[in-house]
C-alpha cells in the first residue's frame, strides 16, 4: 500500500500534549523527506501555544503502510514542559493512526448519509483562501465521523480529500467489524489497528524510547524525532 493517512491527536496533557503532537507529525514529515515520499498536509487545529490538537496528512510513497504500520497507537512523552516553570516531568499523551487509502469501489457511501458544509479556509494561501470557501466539511450521519479538508485550493479538491479519508475509516471500521466476527486468531492477522493501547514511551529524563509491544529501547530521542525512524521500523521487521 503505497498512500496511506496519518491522523494525530492531542490526548491528555493540555498544551504539552499538543506541542507533542506537533512533534510526532514532524517526525512523520522528515522521515517521509528521508525516504522520498511525498507529504501533503490536509487539515489541522492549531494550539496557541504550539503543536496541533489535530493533525491530518497524507504520505504517498512506496509501501508507506508497511513502513509505518506500527506507529498506530497512543504514544507518551514523559518531559519538562516549556511553560513549566517548577522543573517538573510531565507525562502527556499523543493518539497517531495510520490508514491505507482504499479505493472507492471497496468502501460504499450513500450520499444521502452524508452532510457537506463549505466554508473559508483561513491560514496561509494569499488572497484566494481567504475570499473563497475552498474548506469542505463532511458529516456521515450514521456514525458521526466528521472529515475536514481545506489544505487544497479548489473546493472540489478538498471534497475529494476529506472523502478518501472518510473511506478509510469506514474501512477500518468493517475491518475490525468483520475481525470480531472471525473470532481472535483471524483478529489477530488483521489487526485492529485499536489506538487506545499505550504503544510508545518517549522518556526525556533519561533519553530513552521504550516500545511497549517488542519490549525494545531505543536512545538519542532527538534525533529520531527529527525523522531517524529506522532502527524502531527494522526492529519491527524482525519481530514480524
Amino acid at each position: 500500500m503505497n498512500r496511506i493517512i496519518v491522523e494525530i491527536r492531542a490526548g491528555a496533557g493540555g498544551d504539552e500534549a499538543a506541542i507533542f503532537a506537533g512533534d510526532l507529525a514532524r517526525m512523520y514529515q522528515k522521515y517521509s523527506a528521508r525516504r522520498g515520499w511525498k507529504f501533503f498536509i490536509v487539515d489541522y487545529n492549531e494550539n496557541p501555544l504550539g503543536g496541533y490538537k489535530t493533525f491530518i496528512g497524507k504520505i504517498d510513497g512506496e509501501n508507506s503502510y508497511q513502513y509505518l504500520k506500527q506507529e498506530s497507537g497512543v504514544h507518551r512523552i514523559q518531559r519538562v514542559p516549556k511553560t513549566e516553570k517548577a522543573g517538573r516531568v510531565h507525562t502527556s499523551t499523543a493518539t497517531v493512526a495510520i490508514l491505507p487509502e482504499v479505493e472507492a469501489k471497496e468502501v460504499n457511501i450513500n450520499p444521502n448519509d452524508l452532510e457537506v458544509t463549505f466554508s473559508r479556509a483561513g491560514g496561509p494561501g494569499g488572497q484566494n483562501v481567504n475570499k473563497v470557501e475552498t474548506a469542505v466539511r463532511i458529516s456521515h450521519k450514521p456514525t458521526g465521523i466528521v472529515i475536514s479538508s481545506r489544505a487544497e485550493r479548489s473546493q472540489h479538491a478538498n471534497r475529494e480529500s476529506a472523502l478518501s479519508i472518510l473511506r478509510a475509516k469506514l474501512y477500518e471500521i468493517q475491518q475490525q467489524t468483520e475481525a470480531q466476527k472471525l473470532g481472535t486468531s483471524r483478529k489477530e492477522q488483521i489487526g485492529t489497528a485499536d489506538r487506545s493501547e499505550k504503544i510508545r514511551t518517549y522518556n526525556f529524563p533519561d533519553d530513552r524510547i521504550t516500545d511497549h509491544r517488542i519490549n525494545k529501547k531505543w536512545h538519542n530521542i532527538e534525533r529520531i524525532l527529527e525523522g531517524d525512524l529506522e532502527p524502531i521500523i527494522k526492529a519491527f521487521k524482525i519481530s514480524e
